[in-house]
C-alpha cells in the first residue's frame, strides 16, 4: 500500500511551472534574502513536489544500522518515507507517512513480522512538524503564502500548514548555505517535564552540510538530525538518524 501511495503523491502532482526571479525576494529581511539567493537559481522553477532517495544509519536502542529510502513530498498533500534497514542482522522495511492528514508508522521484520504501527492525531501533528523541517528540501515552498520570516540575526519561517504552526529556525554560512535547523515538533519521547509516554513539544533539529545542486535547487544533503537539538542531550541521547540524499528530482 505504501508503495502505491508513494507513486500516486508523485504521479499526481501538478508540475510546477512558475520560475524563481531574485526580485521575488527583496522585500524579506537580509538572513532569508542571502538563503533563497543560495538556494535558488534565476529561472529555477518553483517546484512544490520533489522525489529523493537517500542512505544512511538509523539508530535504535543505543546502536547505528544502515538504511537506504526513497521518499516523495508534496507541500499541498504531505509525504511517505518508504525505507529498508538491517537491524540486528534481519531485514526491516516499512514507511512513515503523512497524506491528507492522515499519519501513520508501519514496519515488519522480514516483510511479515509486525515491528512497528502507529497512527492518529498525535503522529499526523508530529509528522507535520517532520515535513516542516524538511521544507529545506523544496525551498520553493519557503516562498509560500503559508510562511512568514521574521526580522532577526538568522533566518526564521514561521509557518502554518498541515494543521501544525511551526517556528524553524536557521544558521547559516556566509554564502547563504544552511547549516543547522531547529525547530520545536510533537512528539512522545522521554521528557523530564511530562510523563512517559505523553505528548508534547520537543526541539528537533541538527546539522547539515554539503550542499549540491539539483535542477537549479541547491540543498544541504548530509545530515545529523534527532531531538534535544541546541542540549547536551542531543548527542548521547537524542541524534537518531544520519542520511546522506543522493538524488533529488522535481516535479
Amino acid at each position: 500500500m505504501h508503495d502505491r501511495t508513494l507513486e500516486r503523491l508523485w504521479q499526481e502532482a501538478v508540475p510546477a511551472t512558475r520560475t524563481f526571479h531574485p526580485a521575488m525576494v527583496e522585500g524579506l529581511p537580509e538572513p532569508a534574502r542571502r538563503y533563497f539567493l543560495h538556494a535558488l537559481a534565476p529561472h529555477a522553477r518553483l517546484s512544490t513536489t520533489l522525489r529523493l532517495t537517500m542512505r544512511g544509519e538509523l539508530r535504535l536502542e543505543g546502536v547505528w544500522y544502515p538504511f537506504d529510502a526513497e521518499q516523495v513530498l508534496n507541500w499541498d498533500r504531505g509525504f511517505v518515507w518508504h525505507a529498508h534497514a538491517r537491524v540486528k542482522g534481519l531485514a526491516v522495511s516499512g514507511y512513515d507517512r503523512l497524506v491528507d492528514g492522515d499519519g501513520a508508522m508501519r514496519w515488519r521484520v522480514l516483510g511479515l513480522i509486525p515491528f512497528l504501527r502507529a497512527g492518529g492525531h498525535d503522529v499526523a501533528r508530529s509528522a507535520a512538524g517532520r515535513m516542516h523541517a524538511e521544507s529545506l528540501w523544496f525551498p520553493a515552498v519557503l516562498l509560500g503564502d503559508d510562511v512568514q520570516w521574521l526580522e532577526g540575526d538568522g533566518p526564521r519561517a514561521v509557518m502554518r500548514a498541515h494543521g501544525e504552526l511551526s517556528e524553524l529556525q536557521l544558521e547559516l554560512d556566509p554564502e547563504g548555505g544552511v547549516r543547522t535547523l531547529s525547530l520545536a515538533r510533537w512528539t512522545d519521547v522521554a521528557s523530564p517535564a511530562v510523563q512517559a509516554g505523553e505528548f508534547h513539544y520537543e526541539r528537533f533539529g541538527g546539522y547539515c552540510d554539503t550542499d549540491r545542486t539539483f535542477d537549479g535547487v541547491t540543498i544541504p544533503t548530509r545530515y545529523r538530525v534527532g531531538w534535544y537539538f541546541g542540549s547536551e542531550r542531543f548527542e548521547p541521547e537524542g541524534e537518531f538518524i544520519r542520511l546522506t540524499i543522493e538524488t533529488a528530482t522535481y516535479r
